[in-house]
């Protein structure tokens, strides 16, 4: 821990606030979309944000507690990596839950995954045989952050990662996914979620939680460099994280599609965007928790960072790849249904 963060320093503040697109400066990147939510529109994505990925990939996403209805289907993930040679060899990537559930030791965690029908490939839960250090440059409240050990072993990462509301984060996209998700279960996750001493396991919020989490996402993808891609799929969005499984509050938001970039900022920029550029009525569940949480420091934080932009150039896939502003993304949306 930085000396910054032993002294408290404050968090950023406004993660409550939306800023809208006009009245962000940065350059653009490109983020493809696909209204296609199938394993076709997934490949599709893919194909588009796939250049750099090399060698031993990781397929890092939420496989989900036991019987968890809103994960990314098996069948998708499963197509996607049959079909695409670049994923021949590839591995899908988990780490254990900080929290005593479904997934808190790599013996339950490894009977869930079989539960969730997750099979069809290898899974390498990469803290089962320990952790490792890696550096947080830049950072405020770490200078180095605790992954699993097994990371390592991989020359590529692919962020495939279910977007949708969380309880502590105010939303889960690609920063989420890394940030939480490939740290560690005791120390990383600790690192991010607790103040040492405090008996209340999640007592680290809002605009801190938000940072603290953005700090461990840059160790991941400074460590892979320009070997790293970024697709959420926005289907199944309740407010709640896969983490609570059926106990998930039911998704009201409608389905919307899939998006890629190789830009962690702007993919997850560009989802939130899409929620926000919603009519009231769709988007009100969700608008809510992630302003409630401070979410948006995410974004904020992660352009501070310089991790990427939060303007980006939106191509359309399903139509000759023009260029479309989130408004035409979400135009006529057809309510949710289980």
């Amino acid at each position: 821990m930085s000396e910054q963060a032993a002294n408290k320093i404050l968090p950023g503040t406004d993660g409550d606030k939306y800023v809208k697109y006009d009245e962000r400066v940065s350059n653009e990147s490109i983020v493809y979309f696909t209204r296609d939510l199938s394993a076709e529109g997934l490949k599709k994505i893919y194909e588009k944000v796939s250049a750099n990925i090399k060698g031993k990939a990781a397929i890092k996403l939420h496989t989900g507690e036991q019987h968890g209805p809103n994960i990314i289907p098996r069948e998708w993930v499963k197509d996607l990596m049959n079909s695409e040679a670049t994923l021949k060899d590839a591995v899908i990537v988990e780490t254990n839950s900080y929290y005593e559930g479904d997934r808190y030791t790599t013996e339950l965690h490894r009977e869930t995954l079989k539960v969730n029908g997750w099979t069809f490939a290898p899974v390498d839960i990469m803290d089962e045989n320990g952790t490792a250090m890696l550096p947080v440059k830049g950072g405020k409240w770490f200078t180095e952050m605790s992954v699993g050990k097994d990371m390592l072993k991989y020359d590529s990462l692919i962020a495939l990662t279910h977007f949708k509301g969380h309880t502590q984060g105010g939303f889960g996209g690609s920063n989420k996914n890394i940030g939480i998700g490939c740290a560690d279960g005791r120390i990383g996750k600790a690192m991010i979620h607790t103040t040492p001493g405090q008996p209340n396991q999640w007592d680290i919020a809002k605009e801190e939680f938000m940072e603290r989490m953005t700090e461990s996402t840059k160790a991941t993808v400074d460590y892979f460099g320009k070997r790293v891609t970024f697709i959420n799929v926005m289907r199944n969005m309740s407010v709640s994280c896969d983490c609570e499984g059926v106990a998930a509050a039911p998704v009201v938001t409608p389905n919307v599609g899939i998006l890629g970039s190789l830009d962690i900022l702007a993919i997850d920029q560009a989802s939130v965007d899409l929620v926000y550029a919603m009519k009231e009525n769709e988007h009100h569940d969700l608008v809510e928790r992630i302003e409630t949480r401070h979410g948006l420091r995410q974004l904020s934080y992660m352009k501070e960072l310089g991790m990427g932009n939060d303007k980006y150039i939106l191509i359309d896939l399903d139509n000759n790849e023009v260029r479309i502003c989130p408004k035409d993304a979400v135009k006529d949306l057809k309510p949710f249904k289980a």
